[in-house]
């Protein structure tokens, strides 16, 4: 399937700024399940810096903003062409080994809440695979997606506490509790072509578990599925901060606003 994306990111800022620099995850790379077609990053109000590869293989840019700007946009626009793998990307071929993928970080330590879930689980499942996907559709139950109960720094323990979350949130906690049952595994940020919009709220994120079968095979817990050709990979990583699409610091007084204006069709 081709996918086109248009995905324009527009930063206000109450105060000149005098300092800044961003780190985007927003440029996806050709591999399995996956072909980029083309990739287009425009950068108004800023300049782009150095790019690298970092630890996990994201493609990764820095961008400083000119110094007295209040306003920066970046585009990121192309066209990806995906196979339905059913979610199977295979063997590790990545910079960080499969030993690093079961290290807890901050937003994905394992308290009595993933244990509990763990134990609600139980262990009479025909297989590896039958037993994430149905720790992905019991996170779904006992976490509904809903917006604007959660944000960047929740937990997955505090998602489950709070019993509500967004894609991030169900990734968090899906990681949690499969690196806490023994398995390697990472968050992801990409692209998702939804079947009855062009517009989108914002990127997406779902989690892949390393089955000693099959390798790497993703799970997207907010949609009870694995990954198809709707799906495009662009980043991963222990957590959401190792993938966000855009982080970094700034320098100056001030608030900021950010909008999103995010279109993915064929």
């Amino acid at each position: 399937m081709l996918l086109k994306i248009s995905h324009l990111t527009k930063y206000r800022f109450d105060e000149p700024v005098y300092y800044a620099l961003q780190q985007l995850r927003l440029m996806p790379r050709s591999g399995v399940g996956q072909n980029v077609v083309y990739w287009d990053v425009t950068v108004t109000g800023g300049a782009r810096e150095q790019e690298f590869n970092d630890q996990f293989n994201n493609h990764v840019m820095l961008v400083s903003i000119d110094p007295g700007e209040t306003e920066v946009s970046i585009l990121c626009e192309g066209e990806v062409d995906t196979t339905n793998l059913h979610g199977i990307i295979g063997q590790n071929n990545g910079f960080a080994p499969l030993w690093f993928f079961l290290k807890p970080t901050p937003l994905t330590e394992p308290g009595r809440r993933v244990e509990k879930l763990i134990e609600q689980l139980g262990t009479d499942h025909e297989s590896d695979v039958t037993r994430l996907h149905s720790l992905s559709h019991l996170i779904g139950k006992v976490v509904p997606y809903q917006t604007g109960e959660t944000h960047s720094e929740t937990t997955a323990e505090e998602a489950l506490i709070s019993a509500s979350g967004v894609c991030q949130d169900h990734a968090h906690i899906f990681v949690s509790a499969v690196r806490k049952m023994g398995y390697p595994a990472r968050y992801v940020s990409g692209y998702l072509l939804m079947n009855d919009r062009t517009q989108q709220d914002a990127t997406h994120a779902w989690a892949e578990a390393y089955l000693p079968d099959l390798g790497w095979v993703g799970f997207d817990v907010s949609n009870g599925i694995s990954p198809d050709d709707r799906y495009i990979r662009v980043a991963t990583g222990l957590d959401y901060k190792d993938a966000a699409p855009i982080s970094g610091l700034r320098m100056g007084s001030g608030g900021e606003d950010m909008d999103v204006m995010l279109q993915v069709q064929q």
